[in-house]
This record gives C-alpha cells, sequence and structure tokens, in this order.
C-alpha cells in the first residue's frame, strides 16, 4: 500500500555532510507528519525530524543547526540535510509517514557511518 524507498546513506568523515532521500509512492503532502528516525544497536529507534500536514518543522535536539528536513511535493519526496556530521550520528536512518488514520509505515532504512 505504501512503498518508503530510501537512499543517500554511506560513509563520510566527521565534519562531512550527506543528504538522504526518501520517495513516496502516495501524495507525500496527504500524509499527518512525515519524517526521519534513526536506530543504533541496543538503542530505541529515536526521532530526528519531522514535517506536520501543516508544514511545522520538529527536530530532536541533536539535529538542531546541523540538519533540515526538506518535503518536496512535486516529487513526493522527503529530504534530510545531514551537515557537521558527529560520529555519534552513526545509525540506520529511516523514513516514515503517519497516515491521517494514525498509522505510521516505514522504509528499509540507509546506513550512515561517520568517522572520526
Amino acid at each position: 500500500q505504501f512503498r518508503l524507498v530510501e537512499s543517500g546513506g554511506g560513509s563520510v568523515q566527521a565534519g562531512g555532510s550527506l543528504t538522504l532521500s526518501c520517495t513516496i509512492n502516495q501524495k507525500i503532502y496527504a500524509f499527518n507528519a512525515v519524517g526521519w528516525s534513526r536506530e543504533t544497536p541496543g538503542k530505541k529507534r529515536e526521532l530526528v525530524a519531522k514535517i506536520t500536514k501543516s508544514g511545522m518543522n520538529d527536530y530532536a535536539d541533536s539535529a538542531k543547526g546541523r540538519f533540515t528536513i526538506v518535503r518536496d511535493n512535486a516529487k513526493n519526496t522527503l529530504l534530510l540535510q545531514m551537515n557537521s556530521l558527529k560520529p555519534e550520528d552513526t545509525a540506520v536512518y529511516y523514513c516514515f509517514v503517519d497516515t491521517t488514520s494514525g498509522a505510521r509505515y516505514w522504509g528499509q532504512g540507509t546506513q550512515v557511518t561517520v568517522s572520526s
């Protein structure tokens, strides 16, 4: 029903930048919210950033000032621009959508590795 395909992960040195992309097979502006979370072994999946239907952005404290979430309605694509990356940003990053019925759907994840 919903298909989310992430790309753009990889390996980068500390201080570098990456842009993650998530393409969705539905009208992205129709969801209650779209966003990115990340997960590392032994830790709970945590929110990185999201955009609500009304266009409000919400960032984790760790992402503020370094990451920017962008919703491209024309391409049904969600971007996460990550700058000044740190080793502690190493994780699998997942995009998600929240439907109007309250369900959350996830992409398959993309690995980001930041070396010191």
